[in-house]
């Protein structure tokens, strides 16, 4: 595996899959990585913690990052090159042109400009590397919605894979952020998969979604519980806190991402 870290040094030929990381690699990633592989000549997977879509520096300051290890697990996991830039290489002085994608609740009312961010740092992804088909996993679900739209809008030529979350086997969602968790904070993190779950099953059987997950949270305070519609999906998702970690997840009660 080839580790780049400047837009001149990236040259590659061939179909190329794409997928955009910010580091702190779990077998979530692996999922893309691998499912990448088999539909691609040439597998790029981007380092990056993208300082454009934090909004609490603090939160930025400690997003786990180990180059070493993350490069060891996307050349175990069958990538090609990692495009490791700088944050001066992806926004260079004077740099002042931002997407905006029109997206409304969830993560966009409880973080506002971090899609903007994430809009806008893929763009570039996409304008350097030029995959033919870029990879997304469904736990971060509306922003495989704006890049959807961004790229129906834009008439980007890339196609956007949707991939399933992947768990532990208690049901926590994989991501970068779990690496933060206390033990005690990781048990009580549960309490949000069964939550949804119970807001599921809720909606299954006629009754509110929303107030069912809420209900089984257990004390974990929440930035949302919400009902989001993504294109002809419906997703119940939420946000929940513990500590100075932020957990996200969702599951689908209507139509699929993919």
């Amino acid at each position: 595996m080839k580790i780049v870290r400047t837009i001149g040094e990236l040259q590659l030929h061939g179909e190329v899959g794409l997928v955009p990381t910010m580091g702190a690699l779990h077998e979530g990633h692996v999922s893309l990585f691998r499912a990448a592989r088999t539909e691609n000549d040439v597998v790029v997977a981007s380092l990056f913690v993208n300082p454009a879509q934090f909004d609490e520096d603090a939160d930025l300051a400690a997003y786990p990052r180990d180059e070493q290890r993350d490069a060891r697990v996307a050349e175990e996991a069958g990538v090609d090159v990692l495009f490791a830039p700088s944050a001066e290489e992806m926004y260079p002085q004077g740099f002042a042109t931002w997407v905006d994608v029109d997206v409304s609740g969830g993560e966009a009312a409880a973080r506002p400009g971090h899609f903007r961010g994430v809009a806008t740092v893929c763009l570039k992804l996409f304008k350097i590397v030029k995959p033919r088909r870029a990879y997304f996993g469904q736990k971060d679900a509306q922003q495989l919605a704006v890049m959807r739209r961004m790229v129906r809008d834009l008439n980007l030529d890339v196609e956007i894979r949707a991939c399933p979350t992947v768990r532990d086997p208690d049901g926590l969602a994989l991501s970068s952020r779990n690496q933060r968790l206390s033990t005690e904070e990781r048990g009580r993190a549960l309490a949000l998969p069964f939550a949804l779950a119970a807001g599921a099953e809720a909606h299954r059987l006629g009754r509110d979604a929303v107030a069912a997950t809420q209900a089984e949270l257990n004390g974990l305070p929440a930035d949302y519980v919400e009902l989001i519609d993504v294109g002809d999906v419906t997703l119940l998702t939420a946000a929940v806190r513990l500590g100075n970690t932020r957990l996200i997840d969702n599951v689908i009660l209507k139509g699929d991402l993919r």
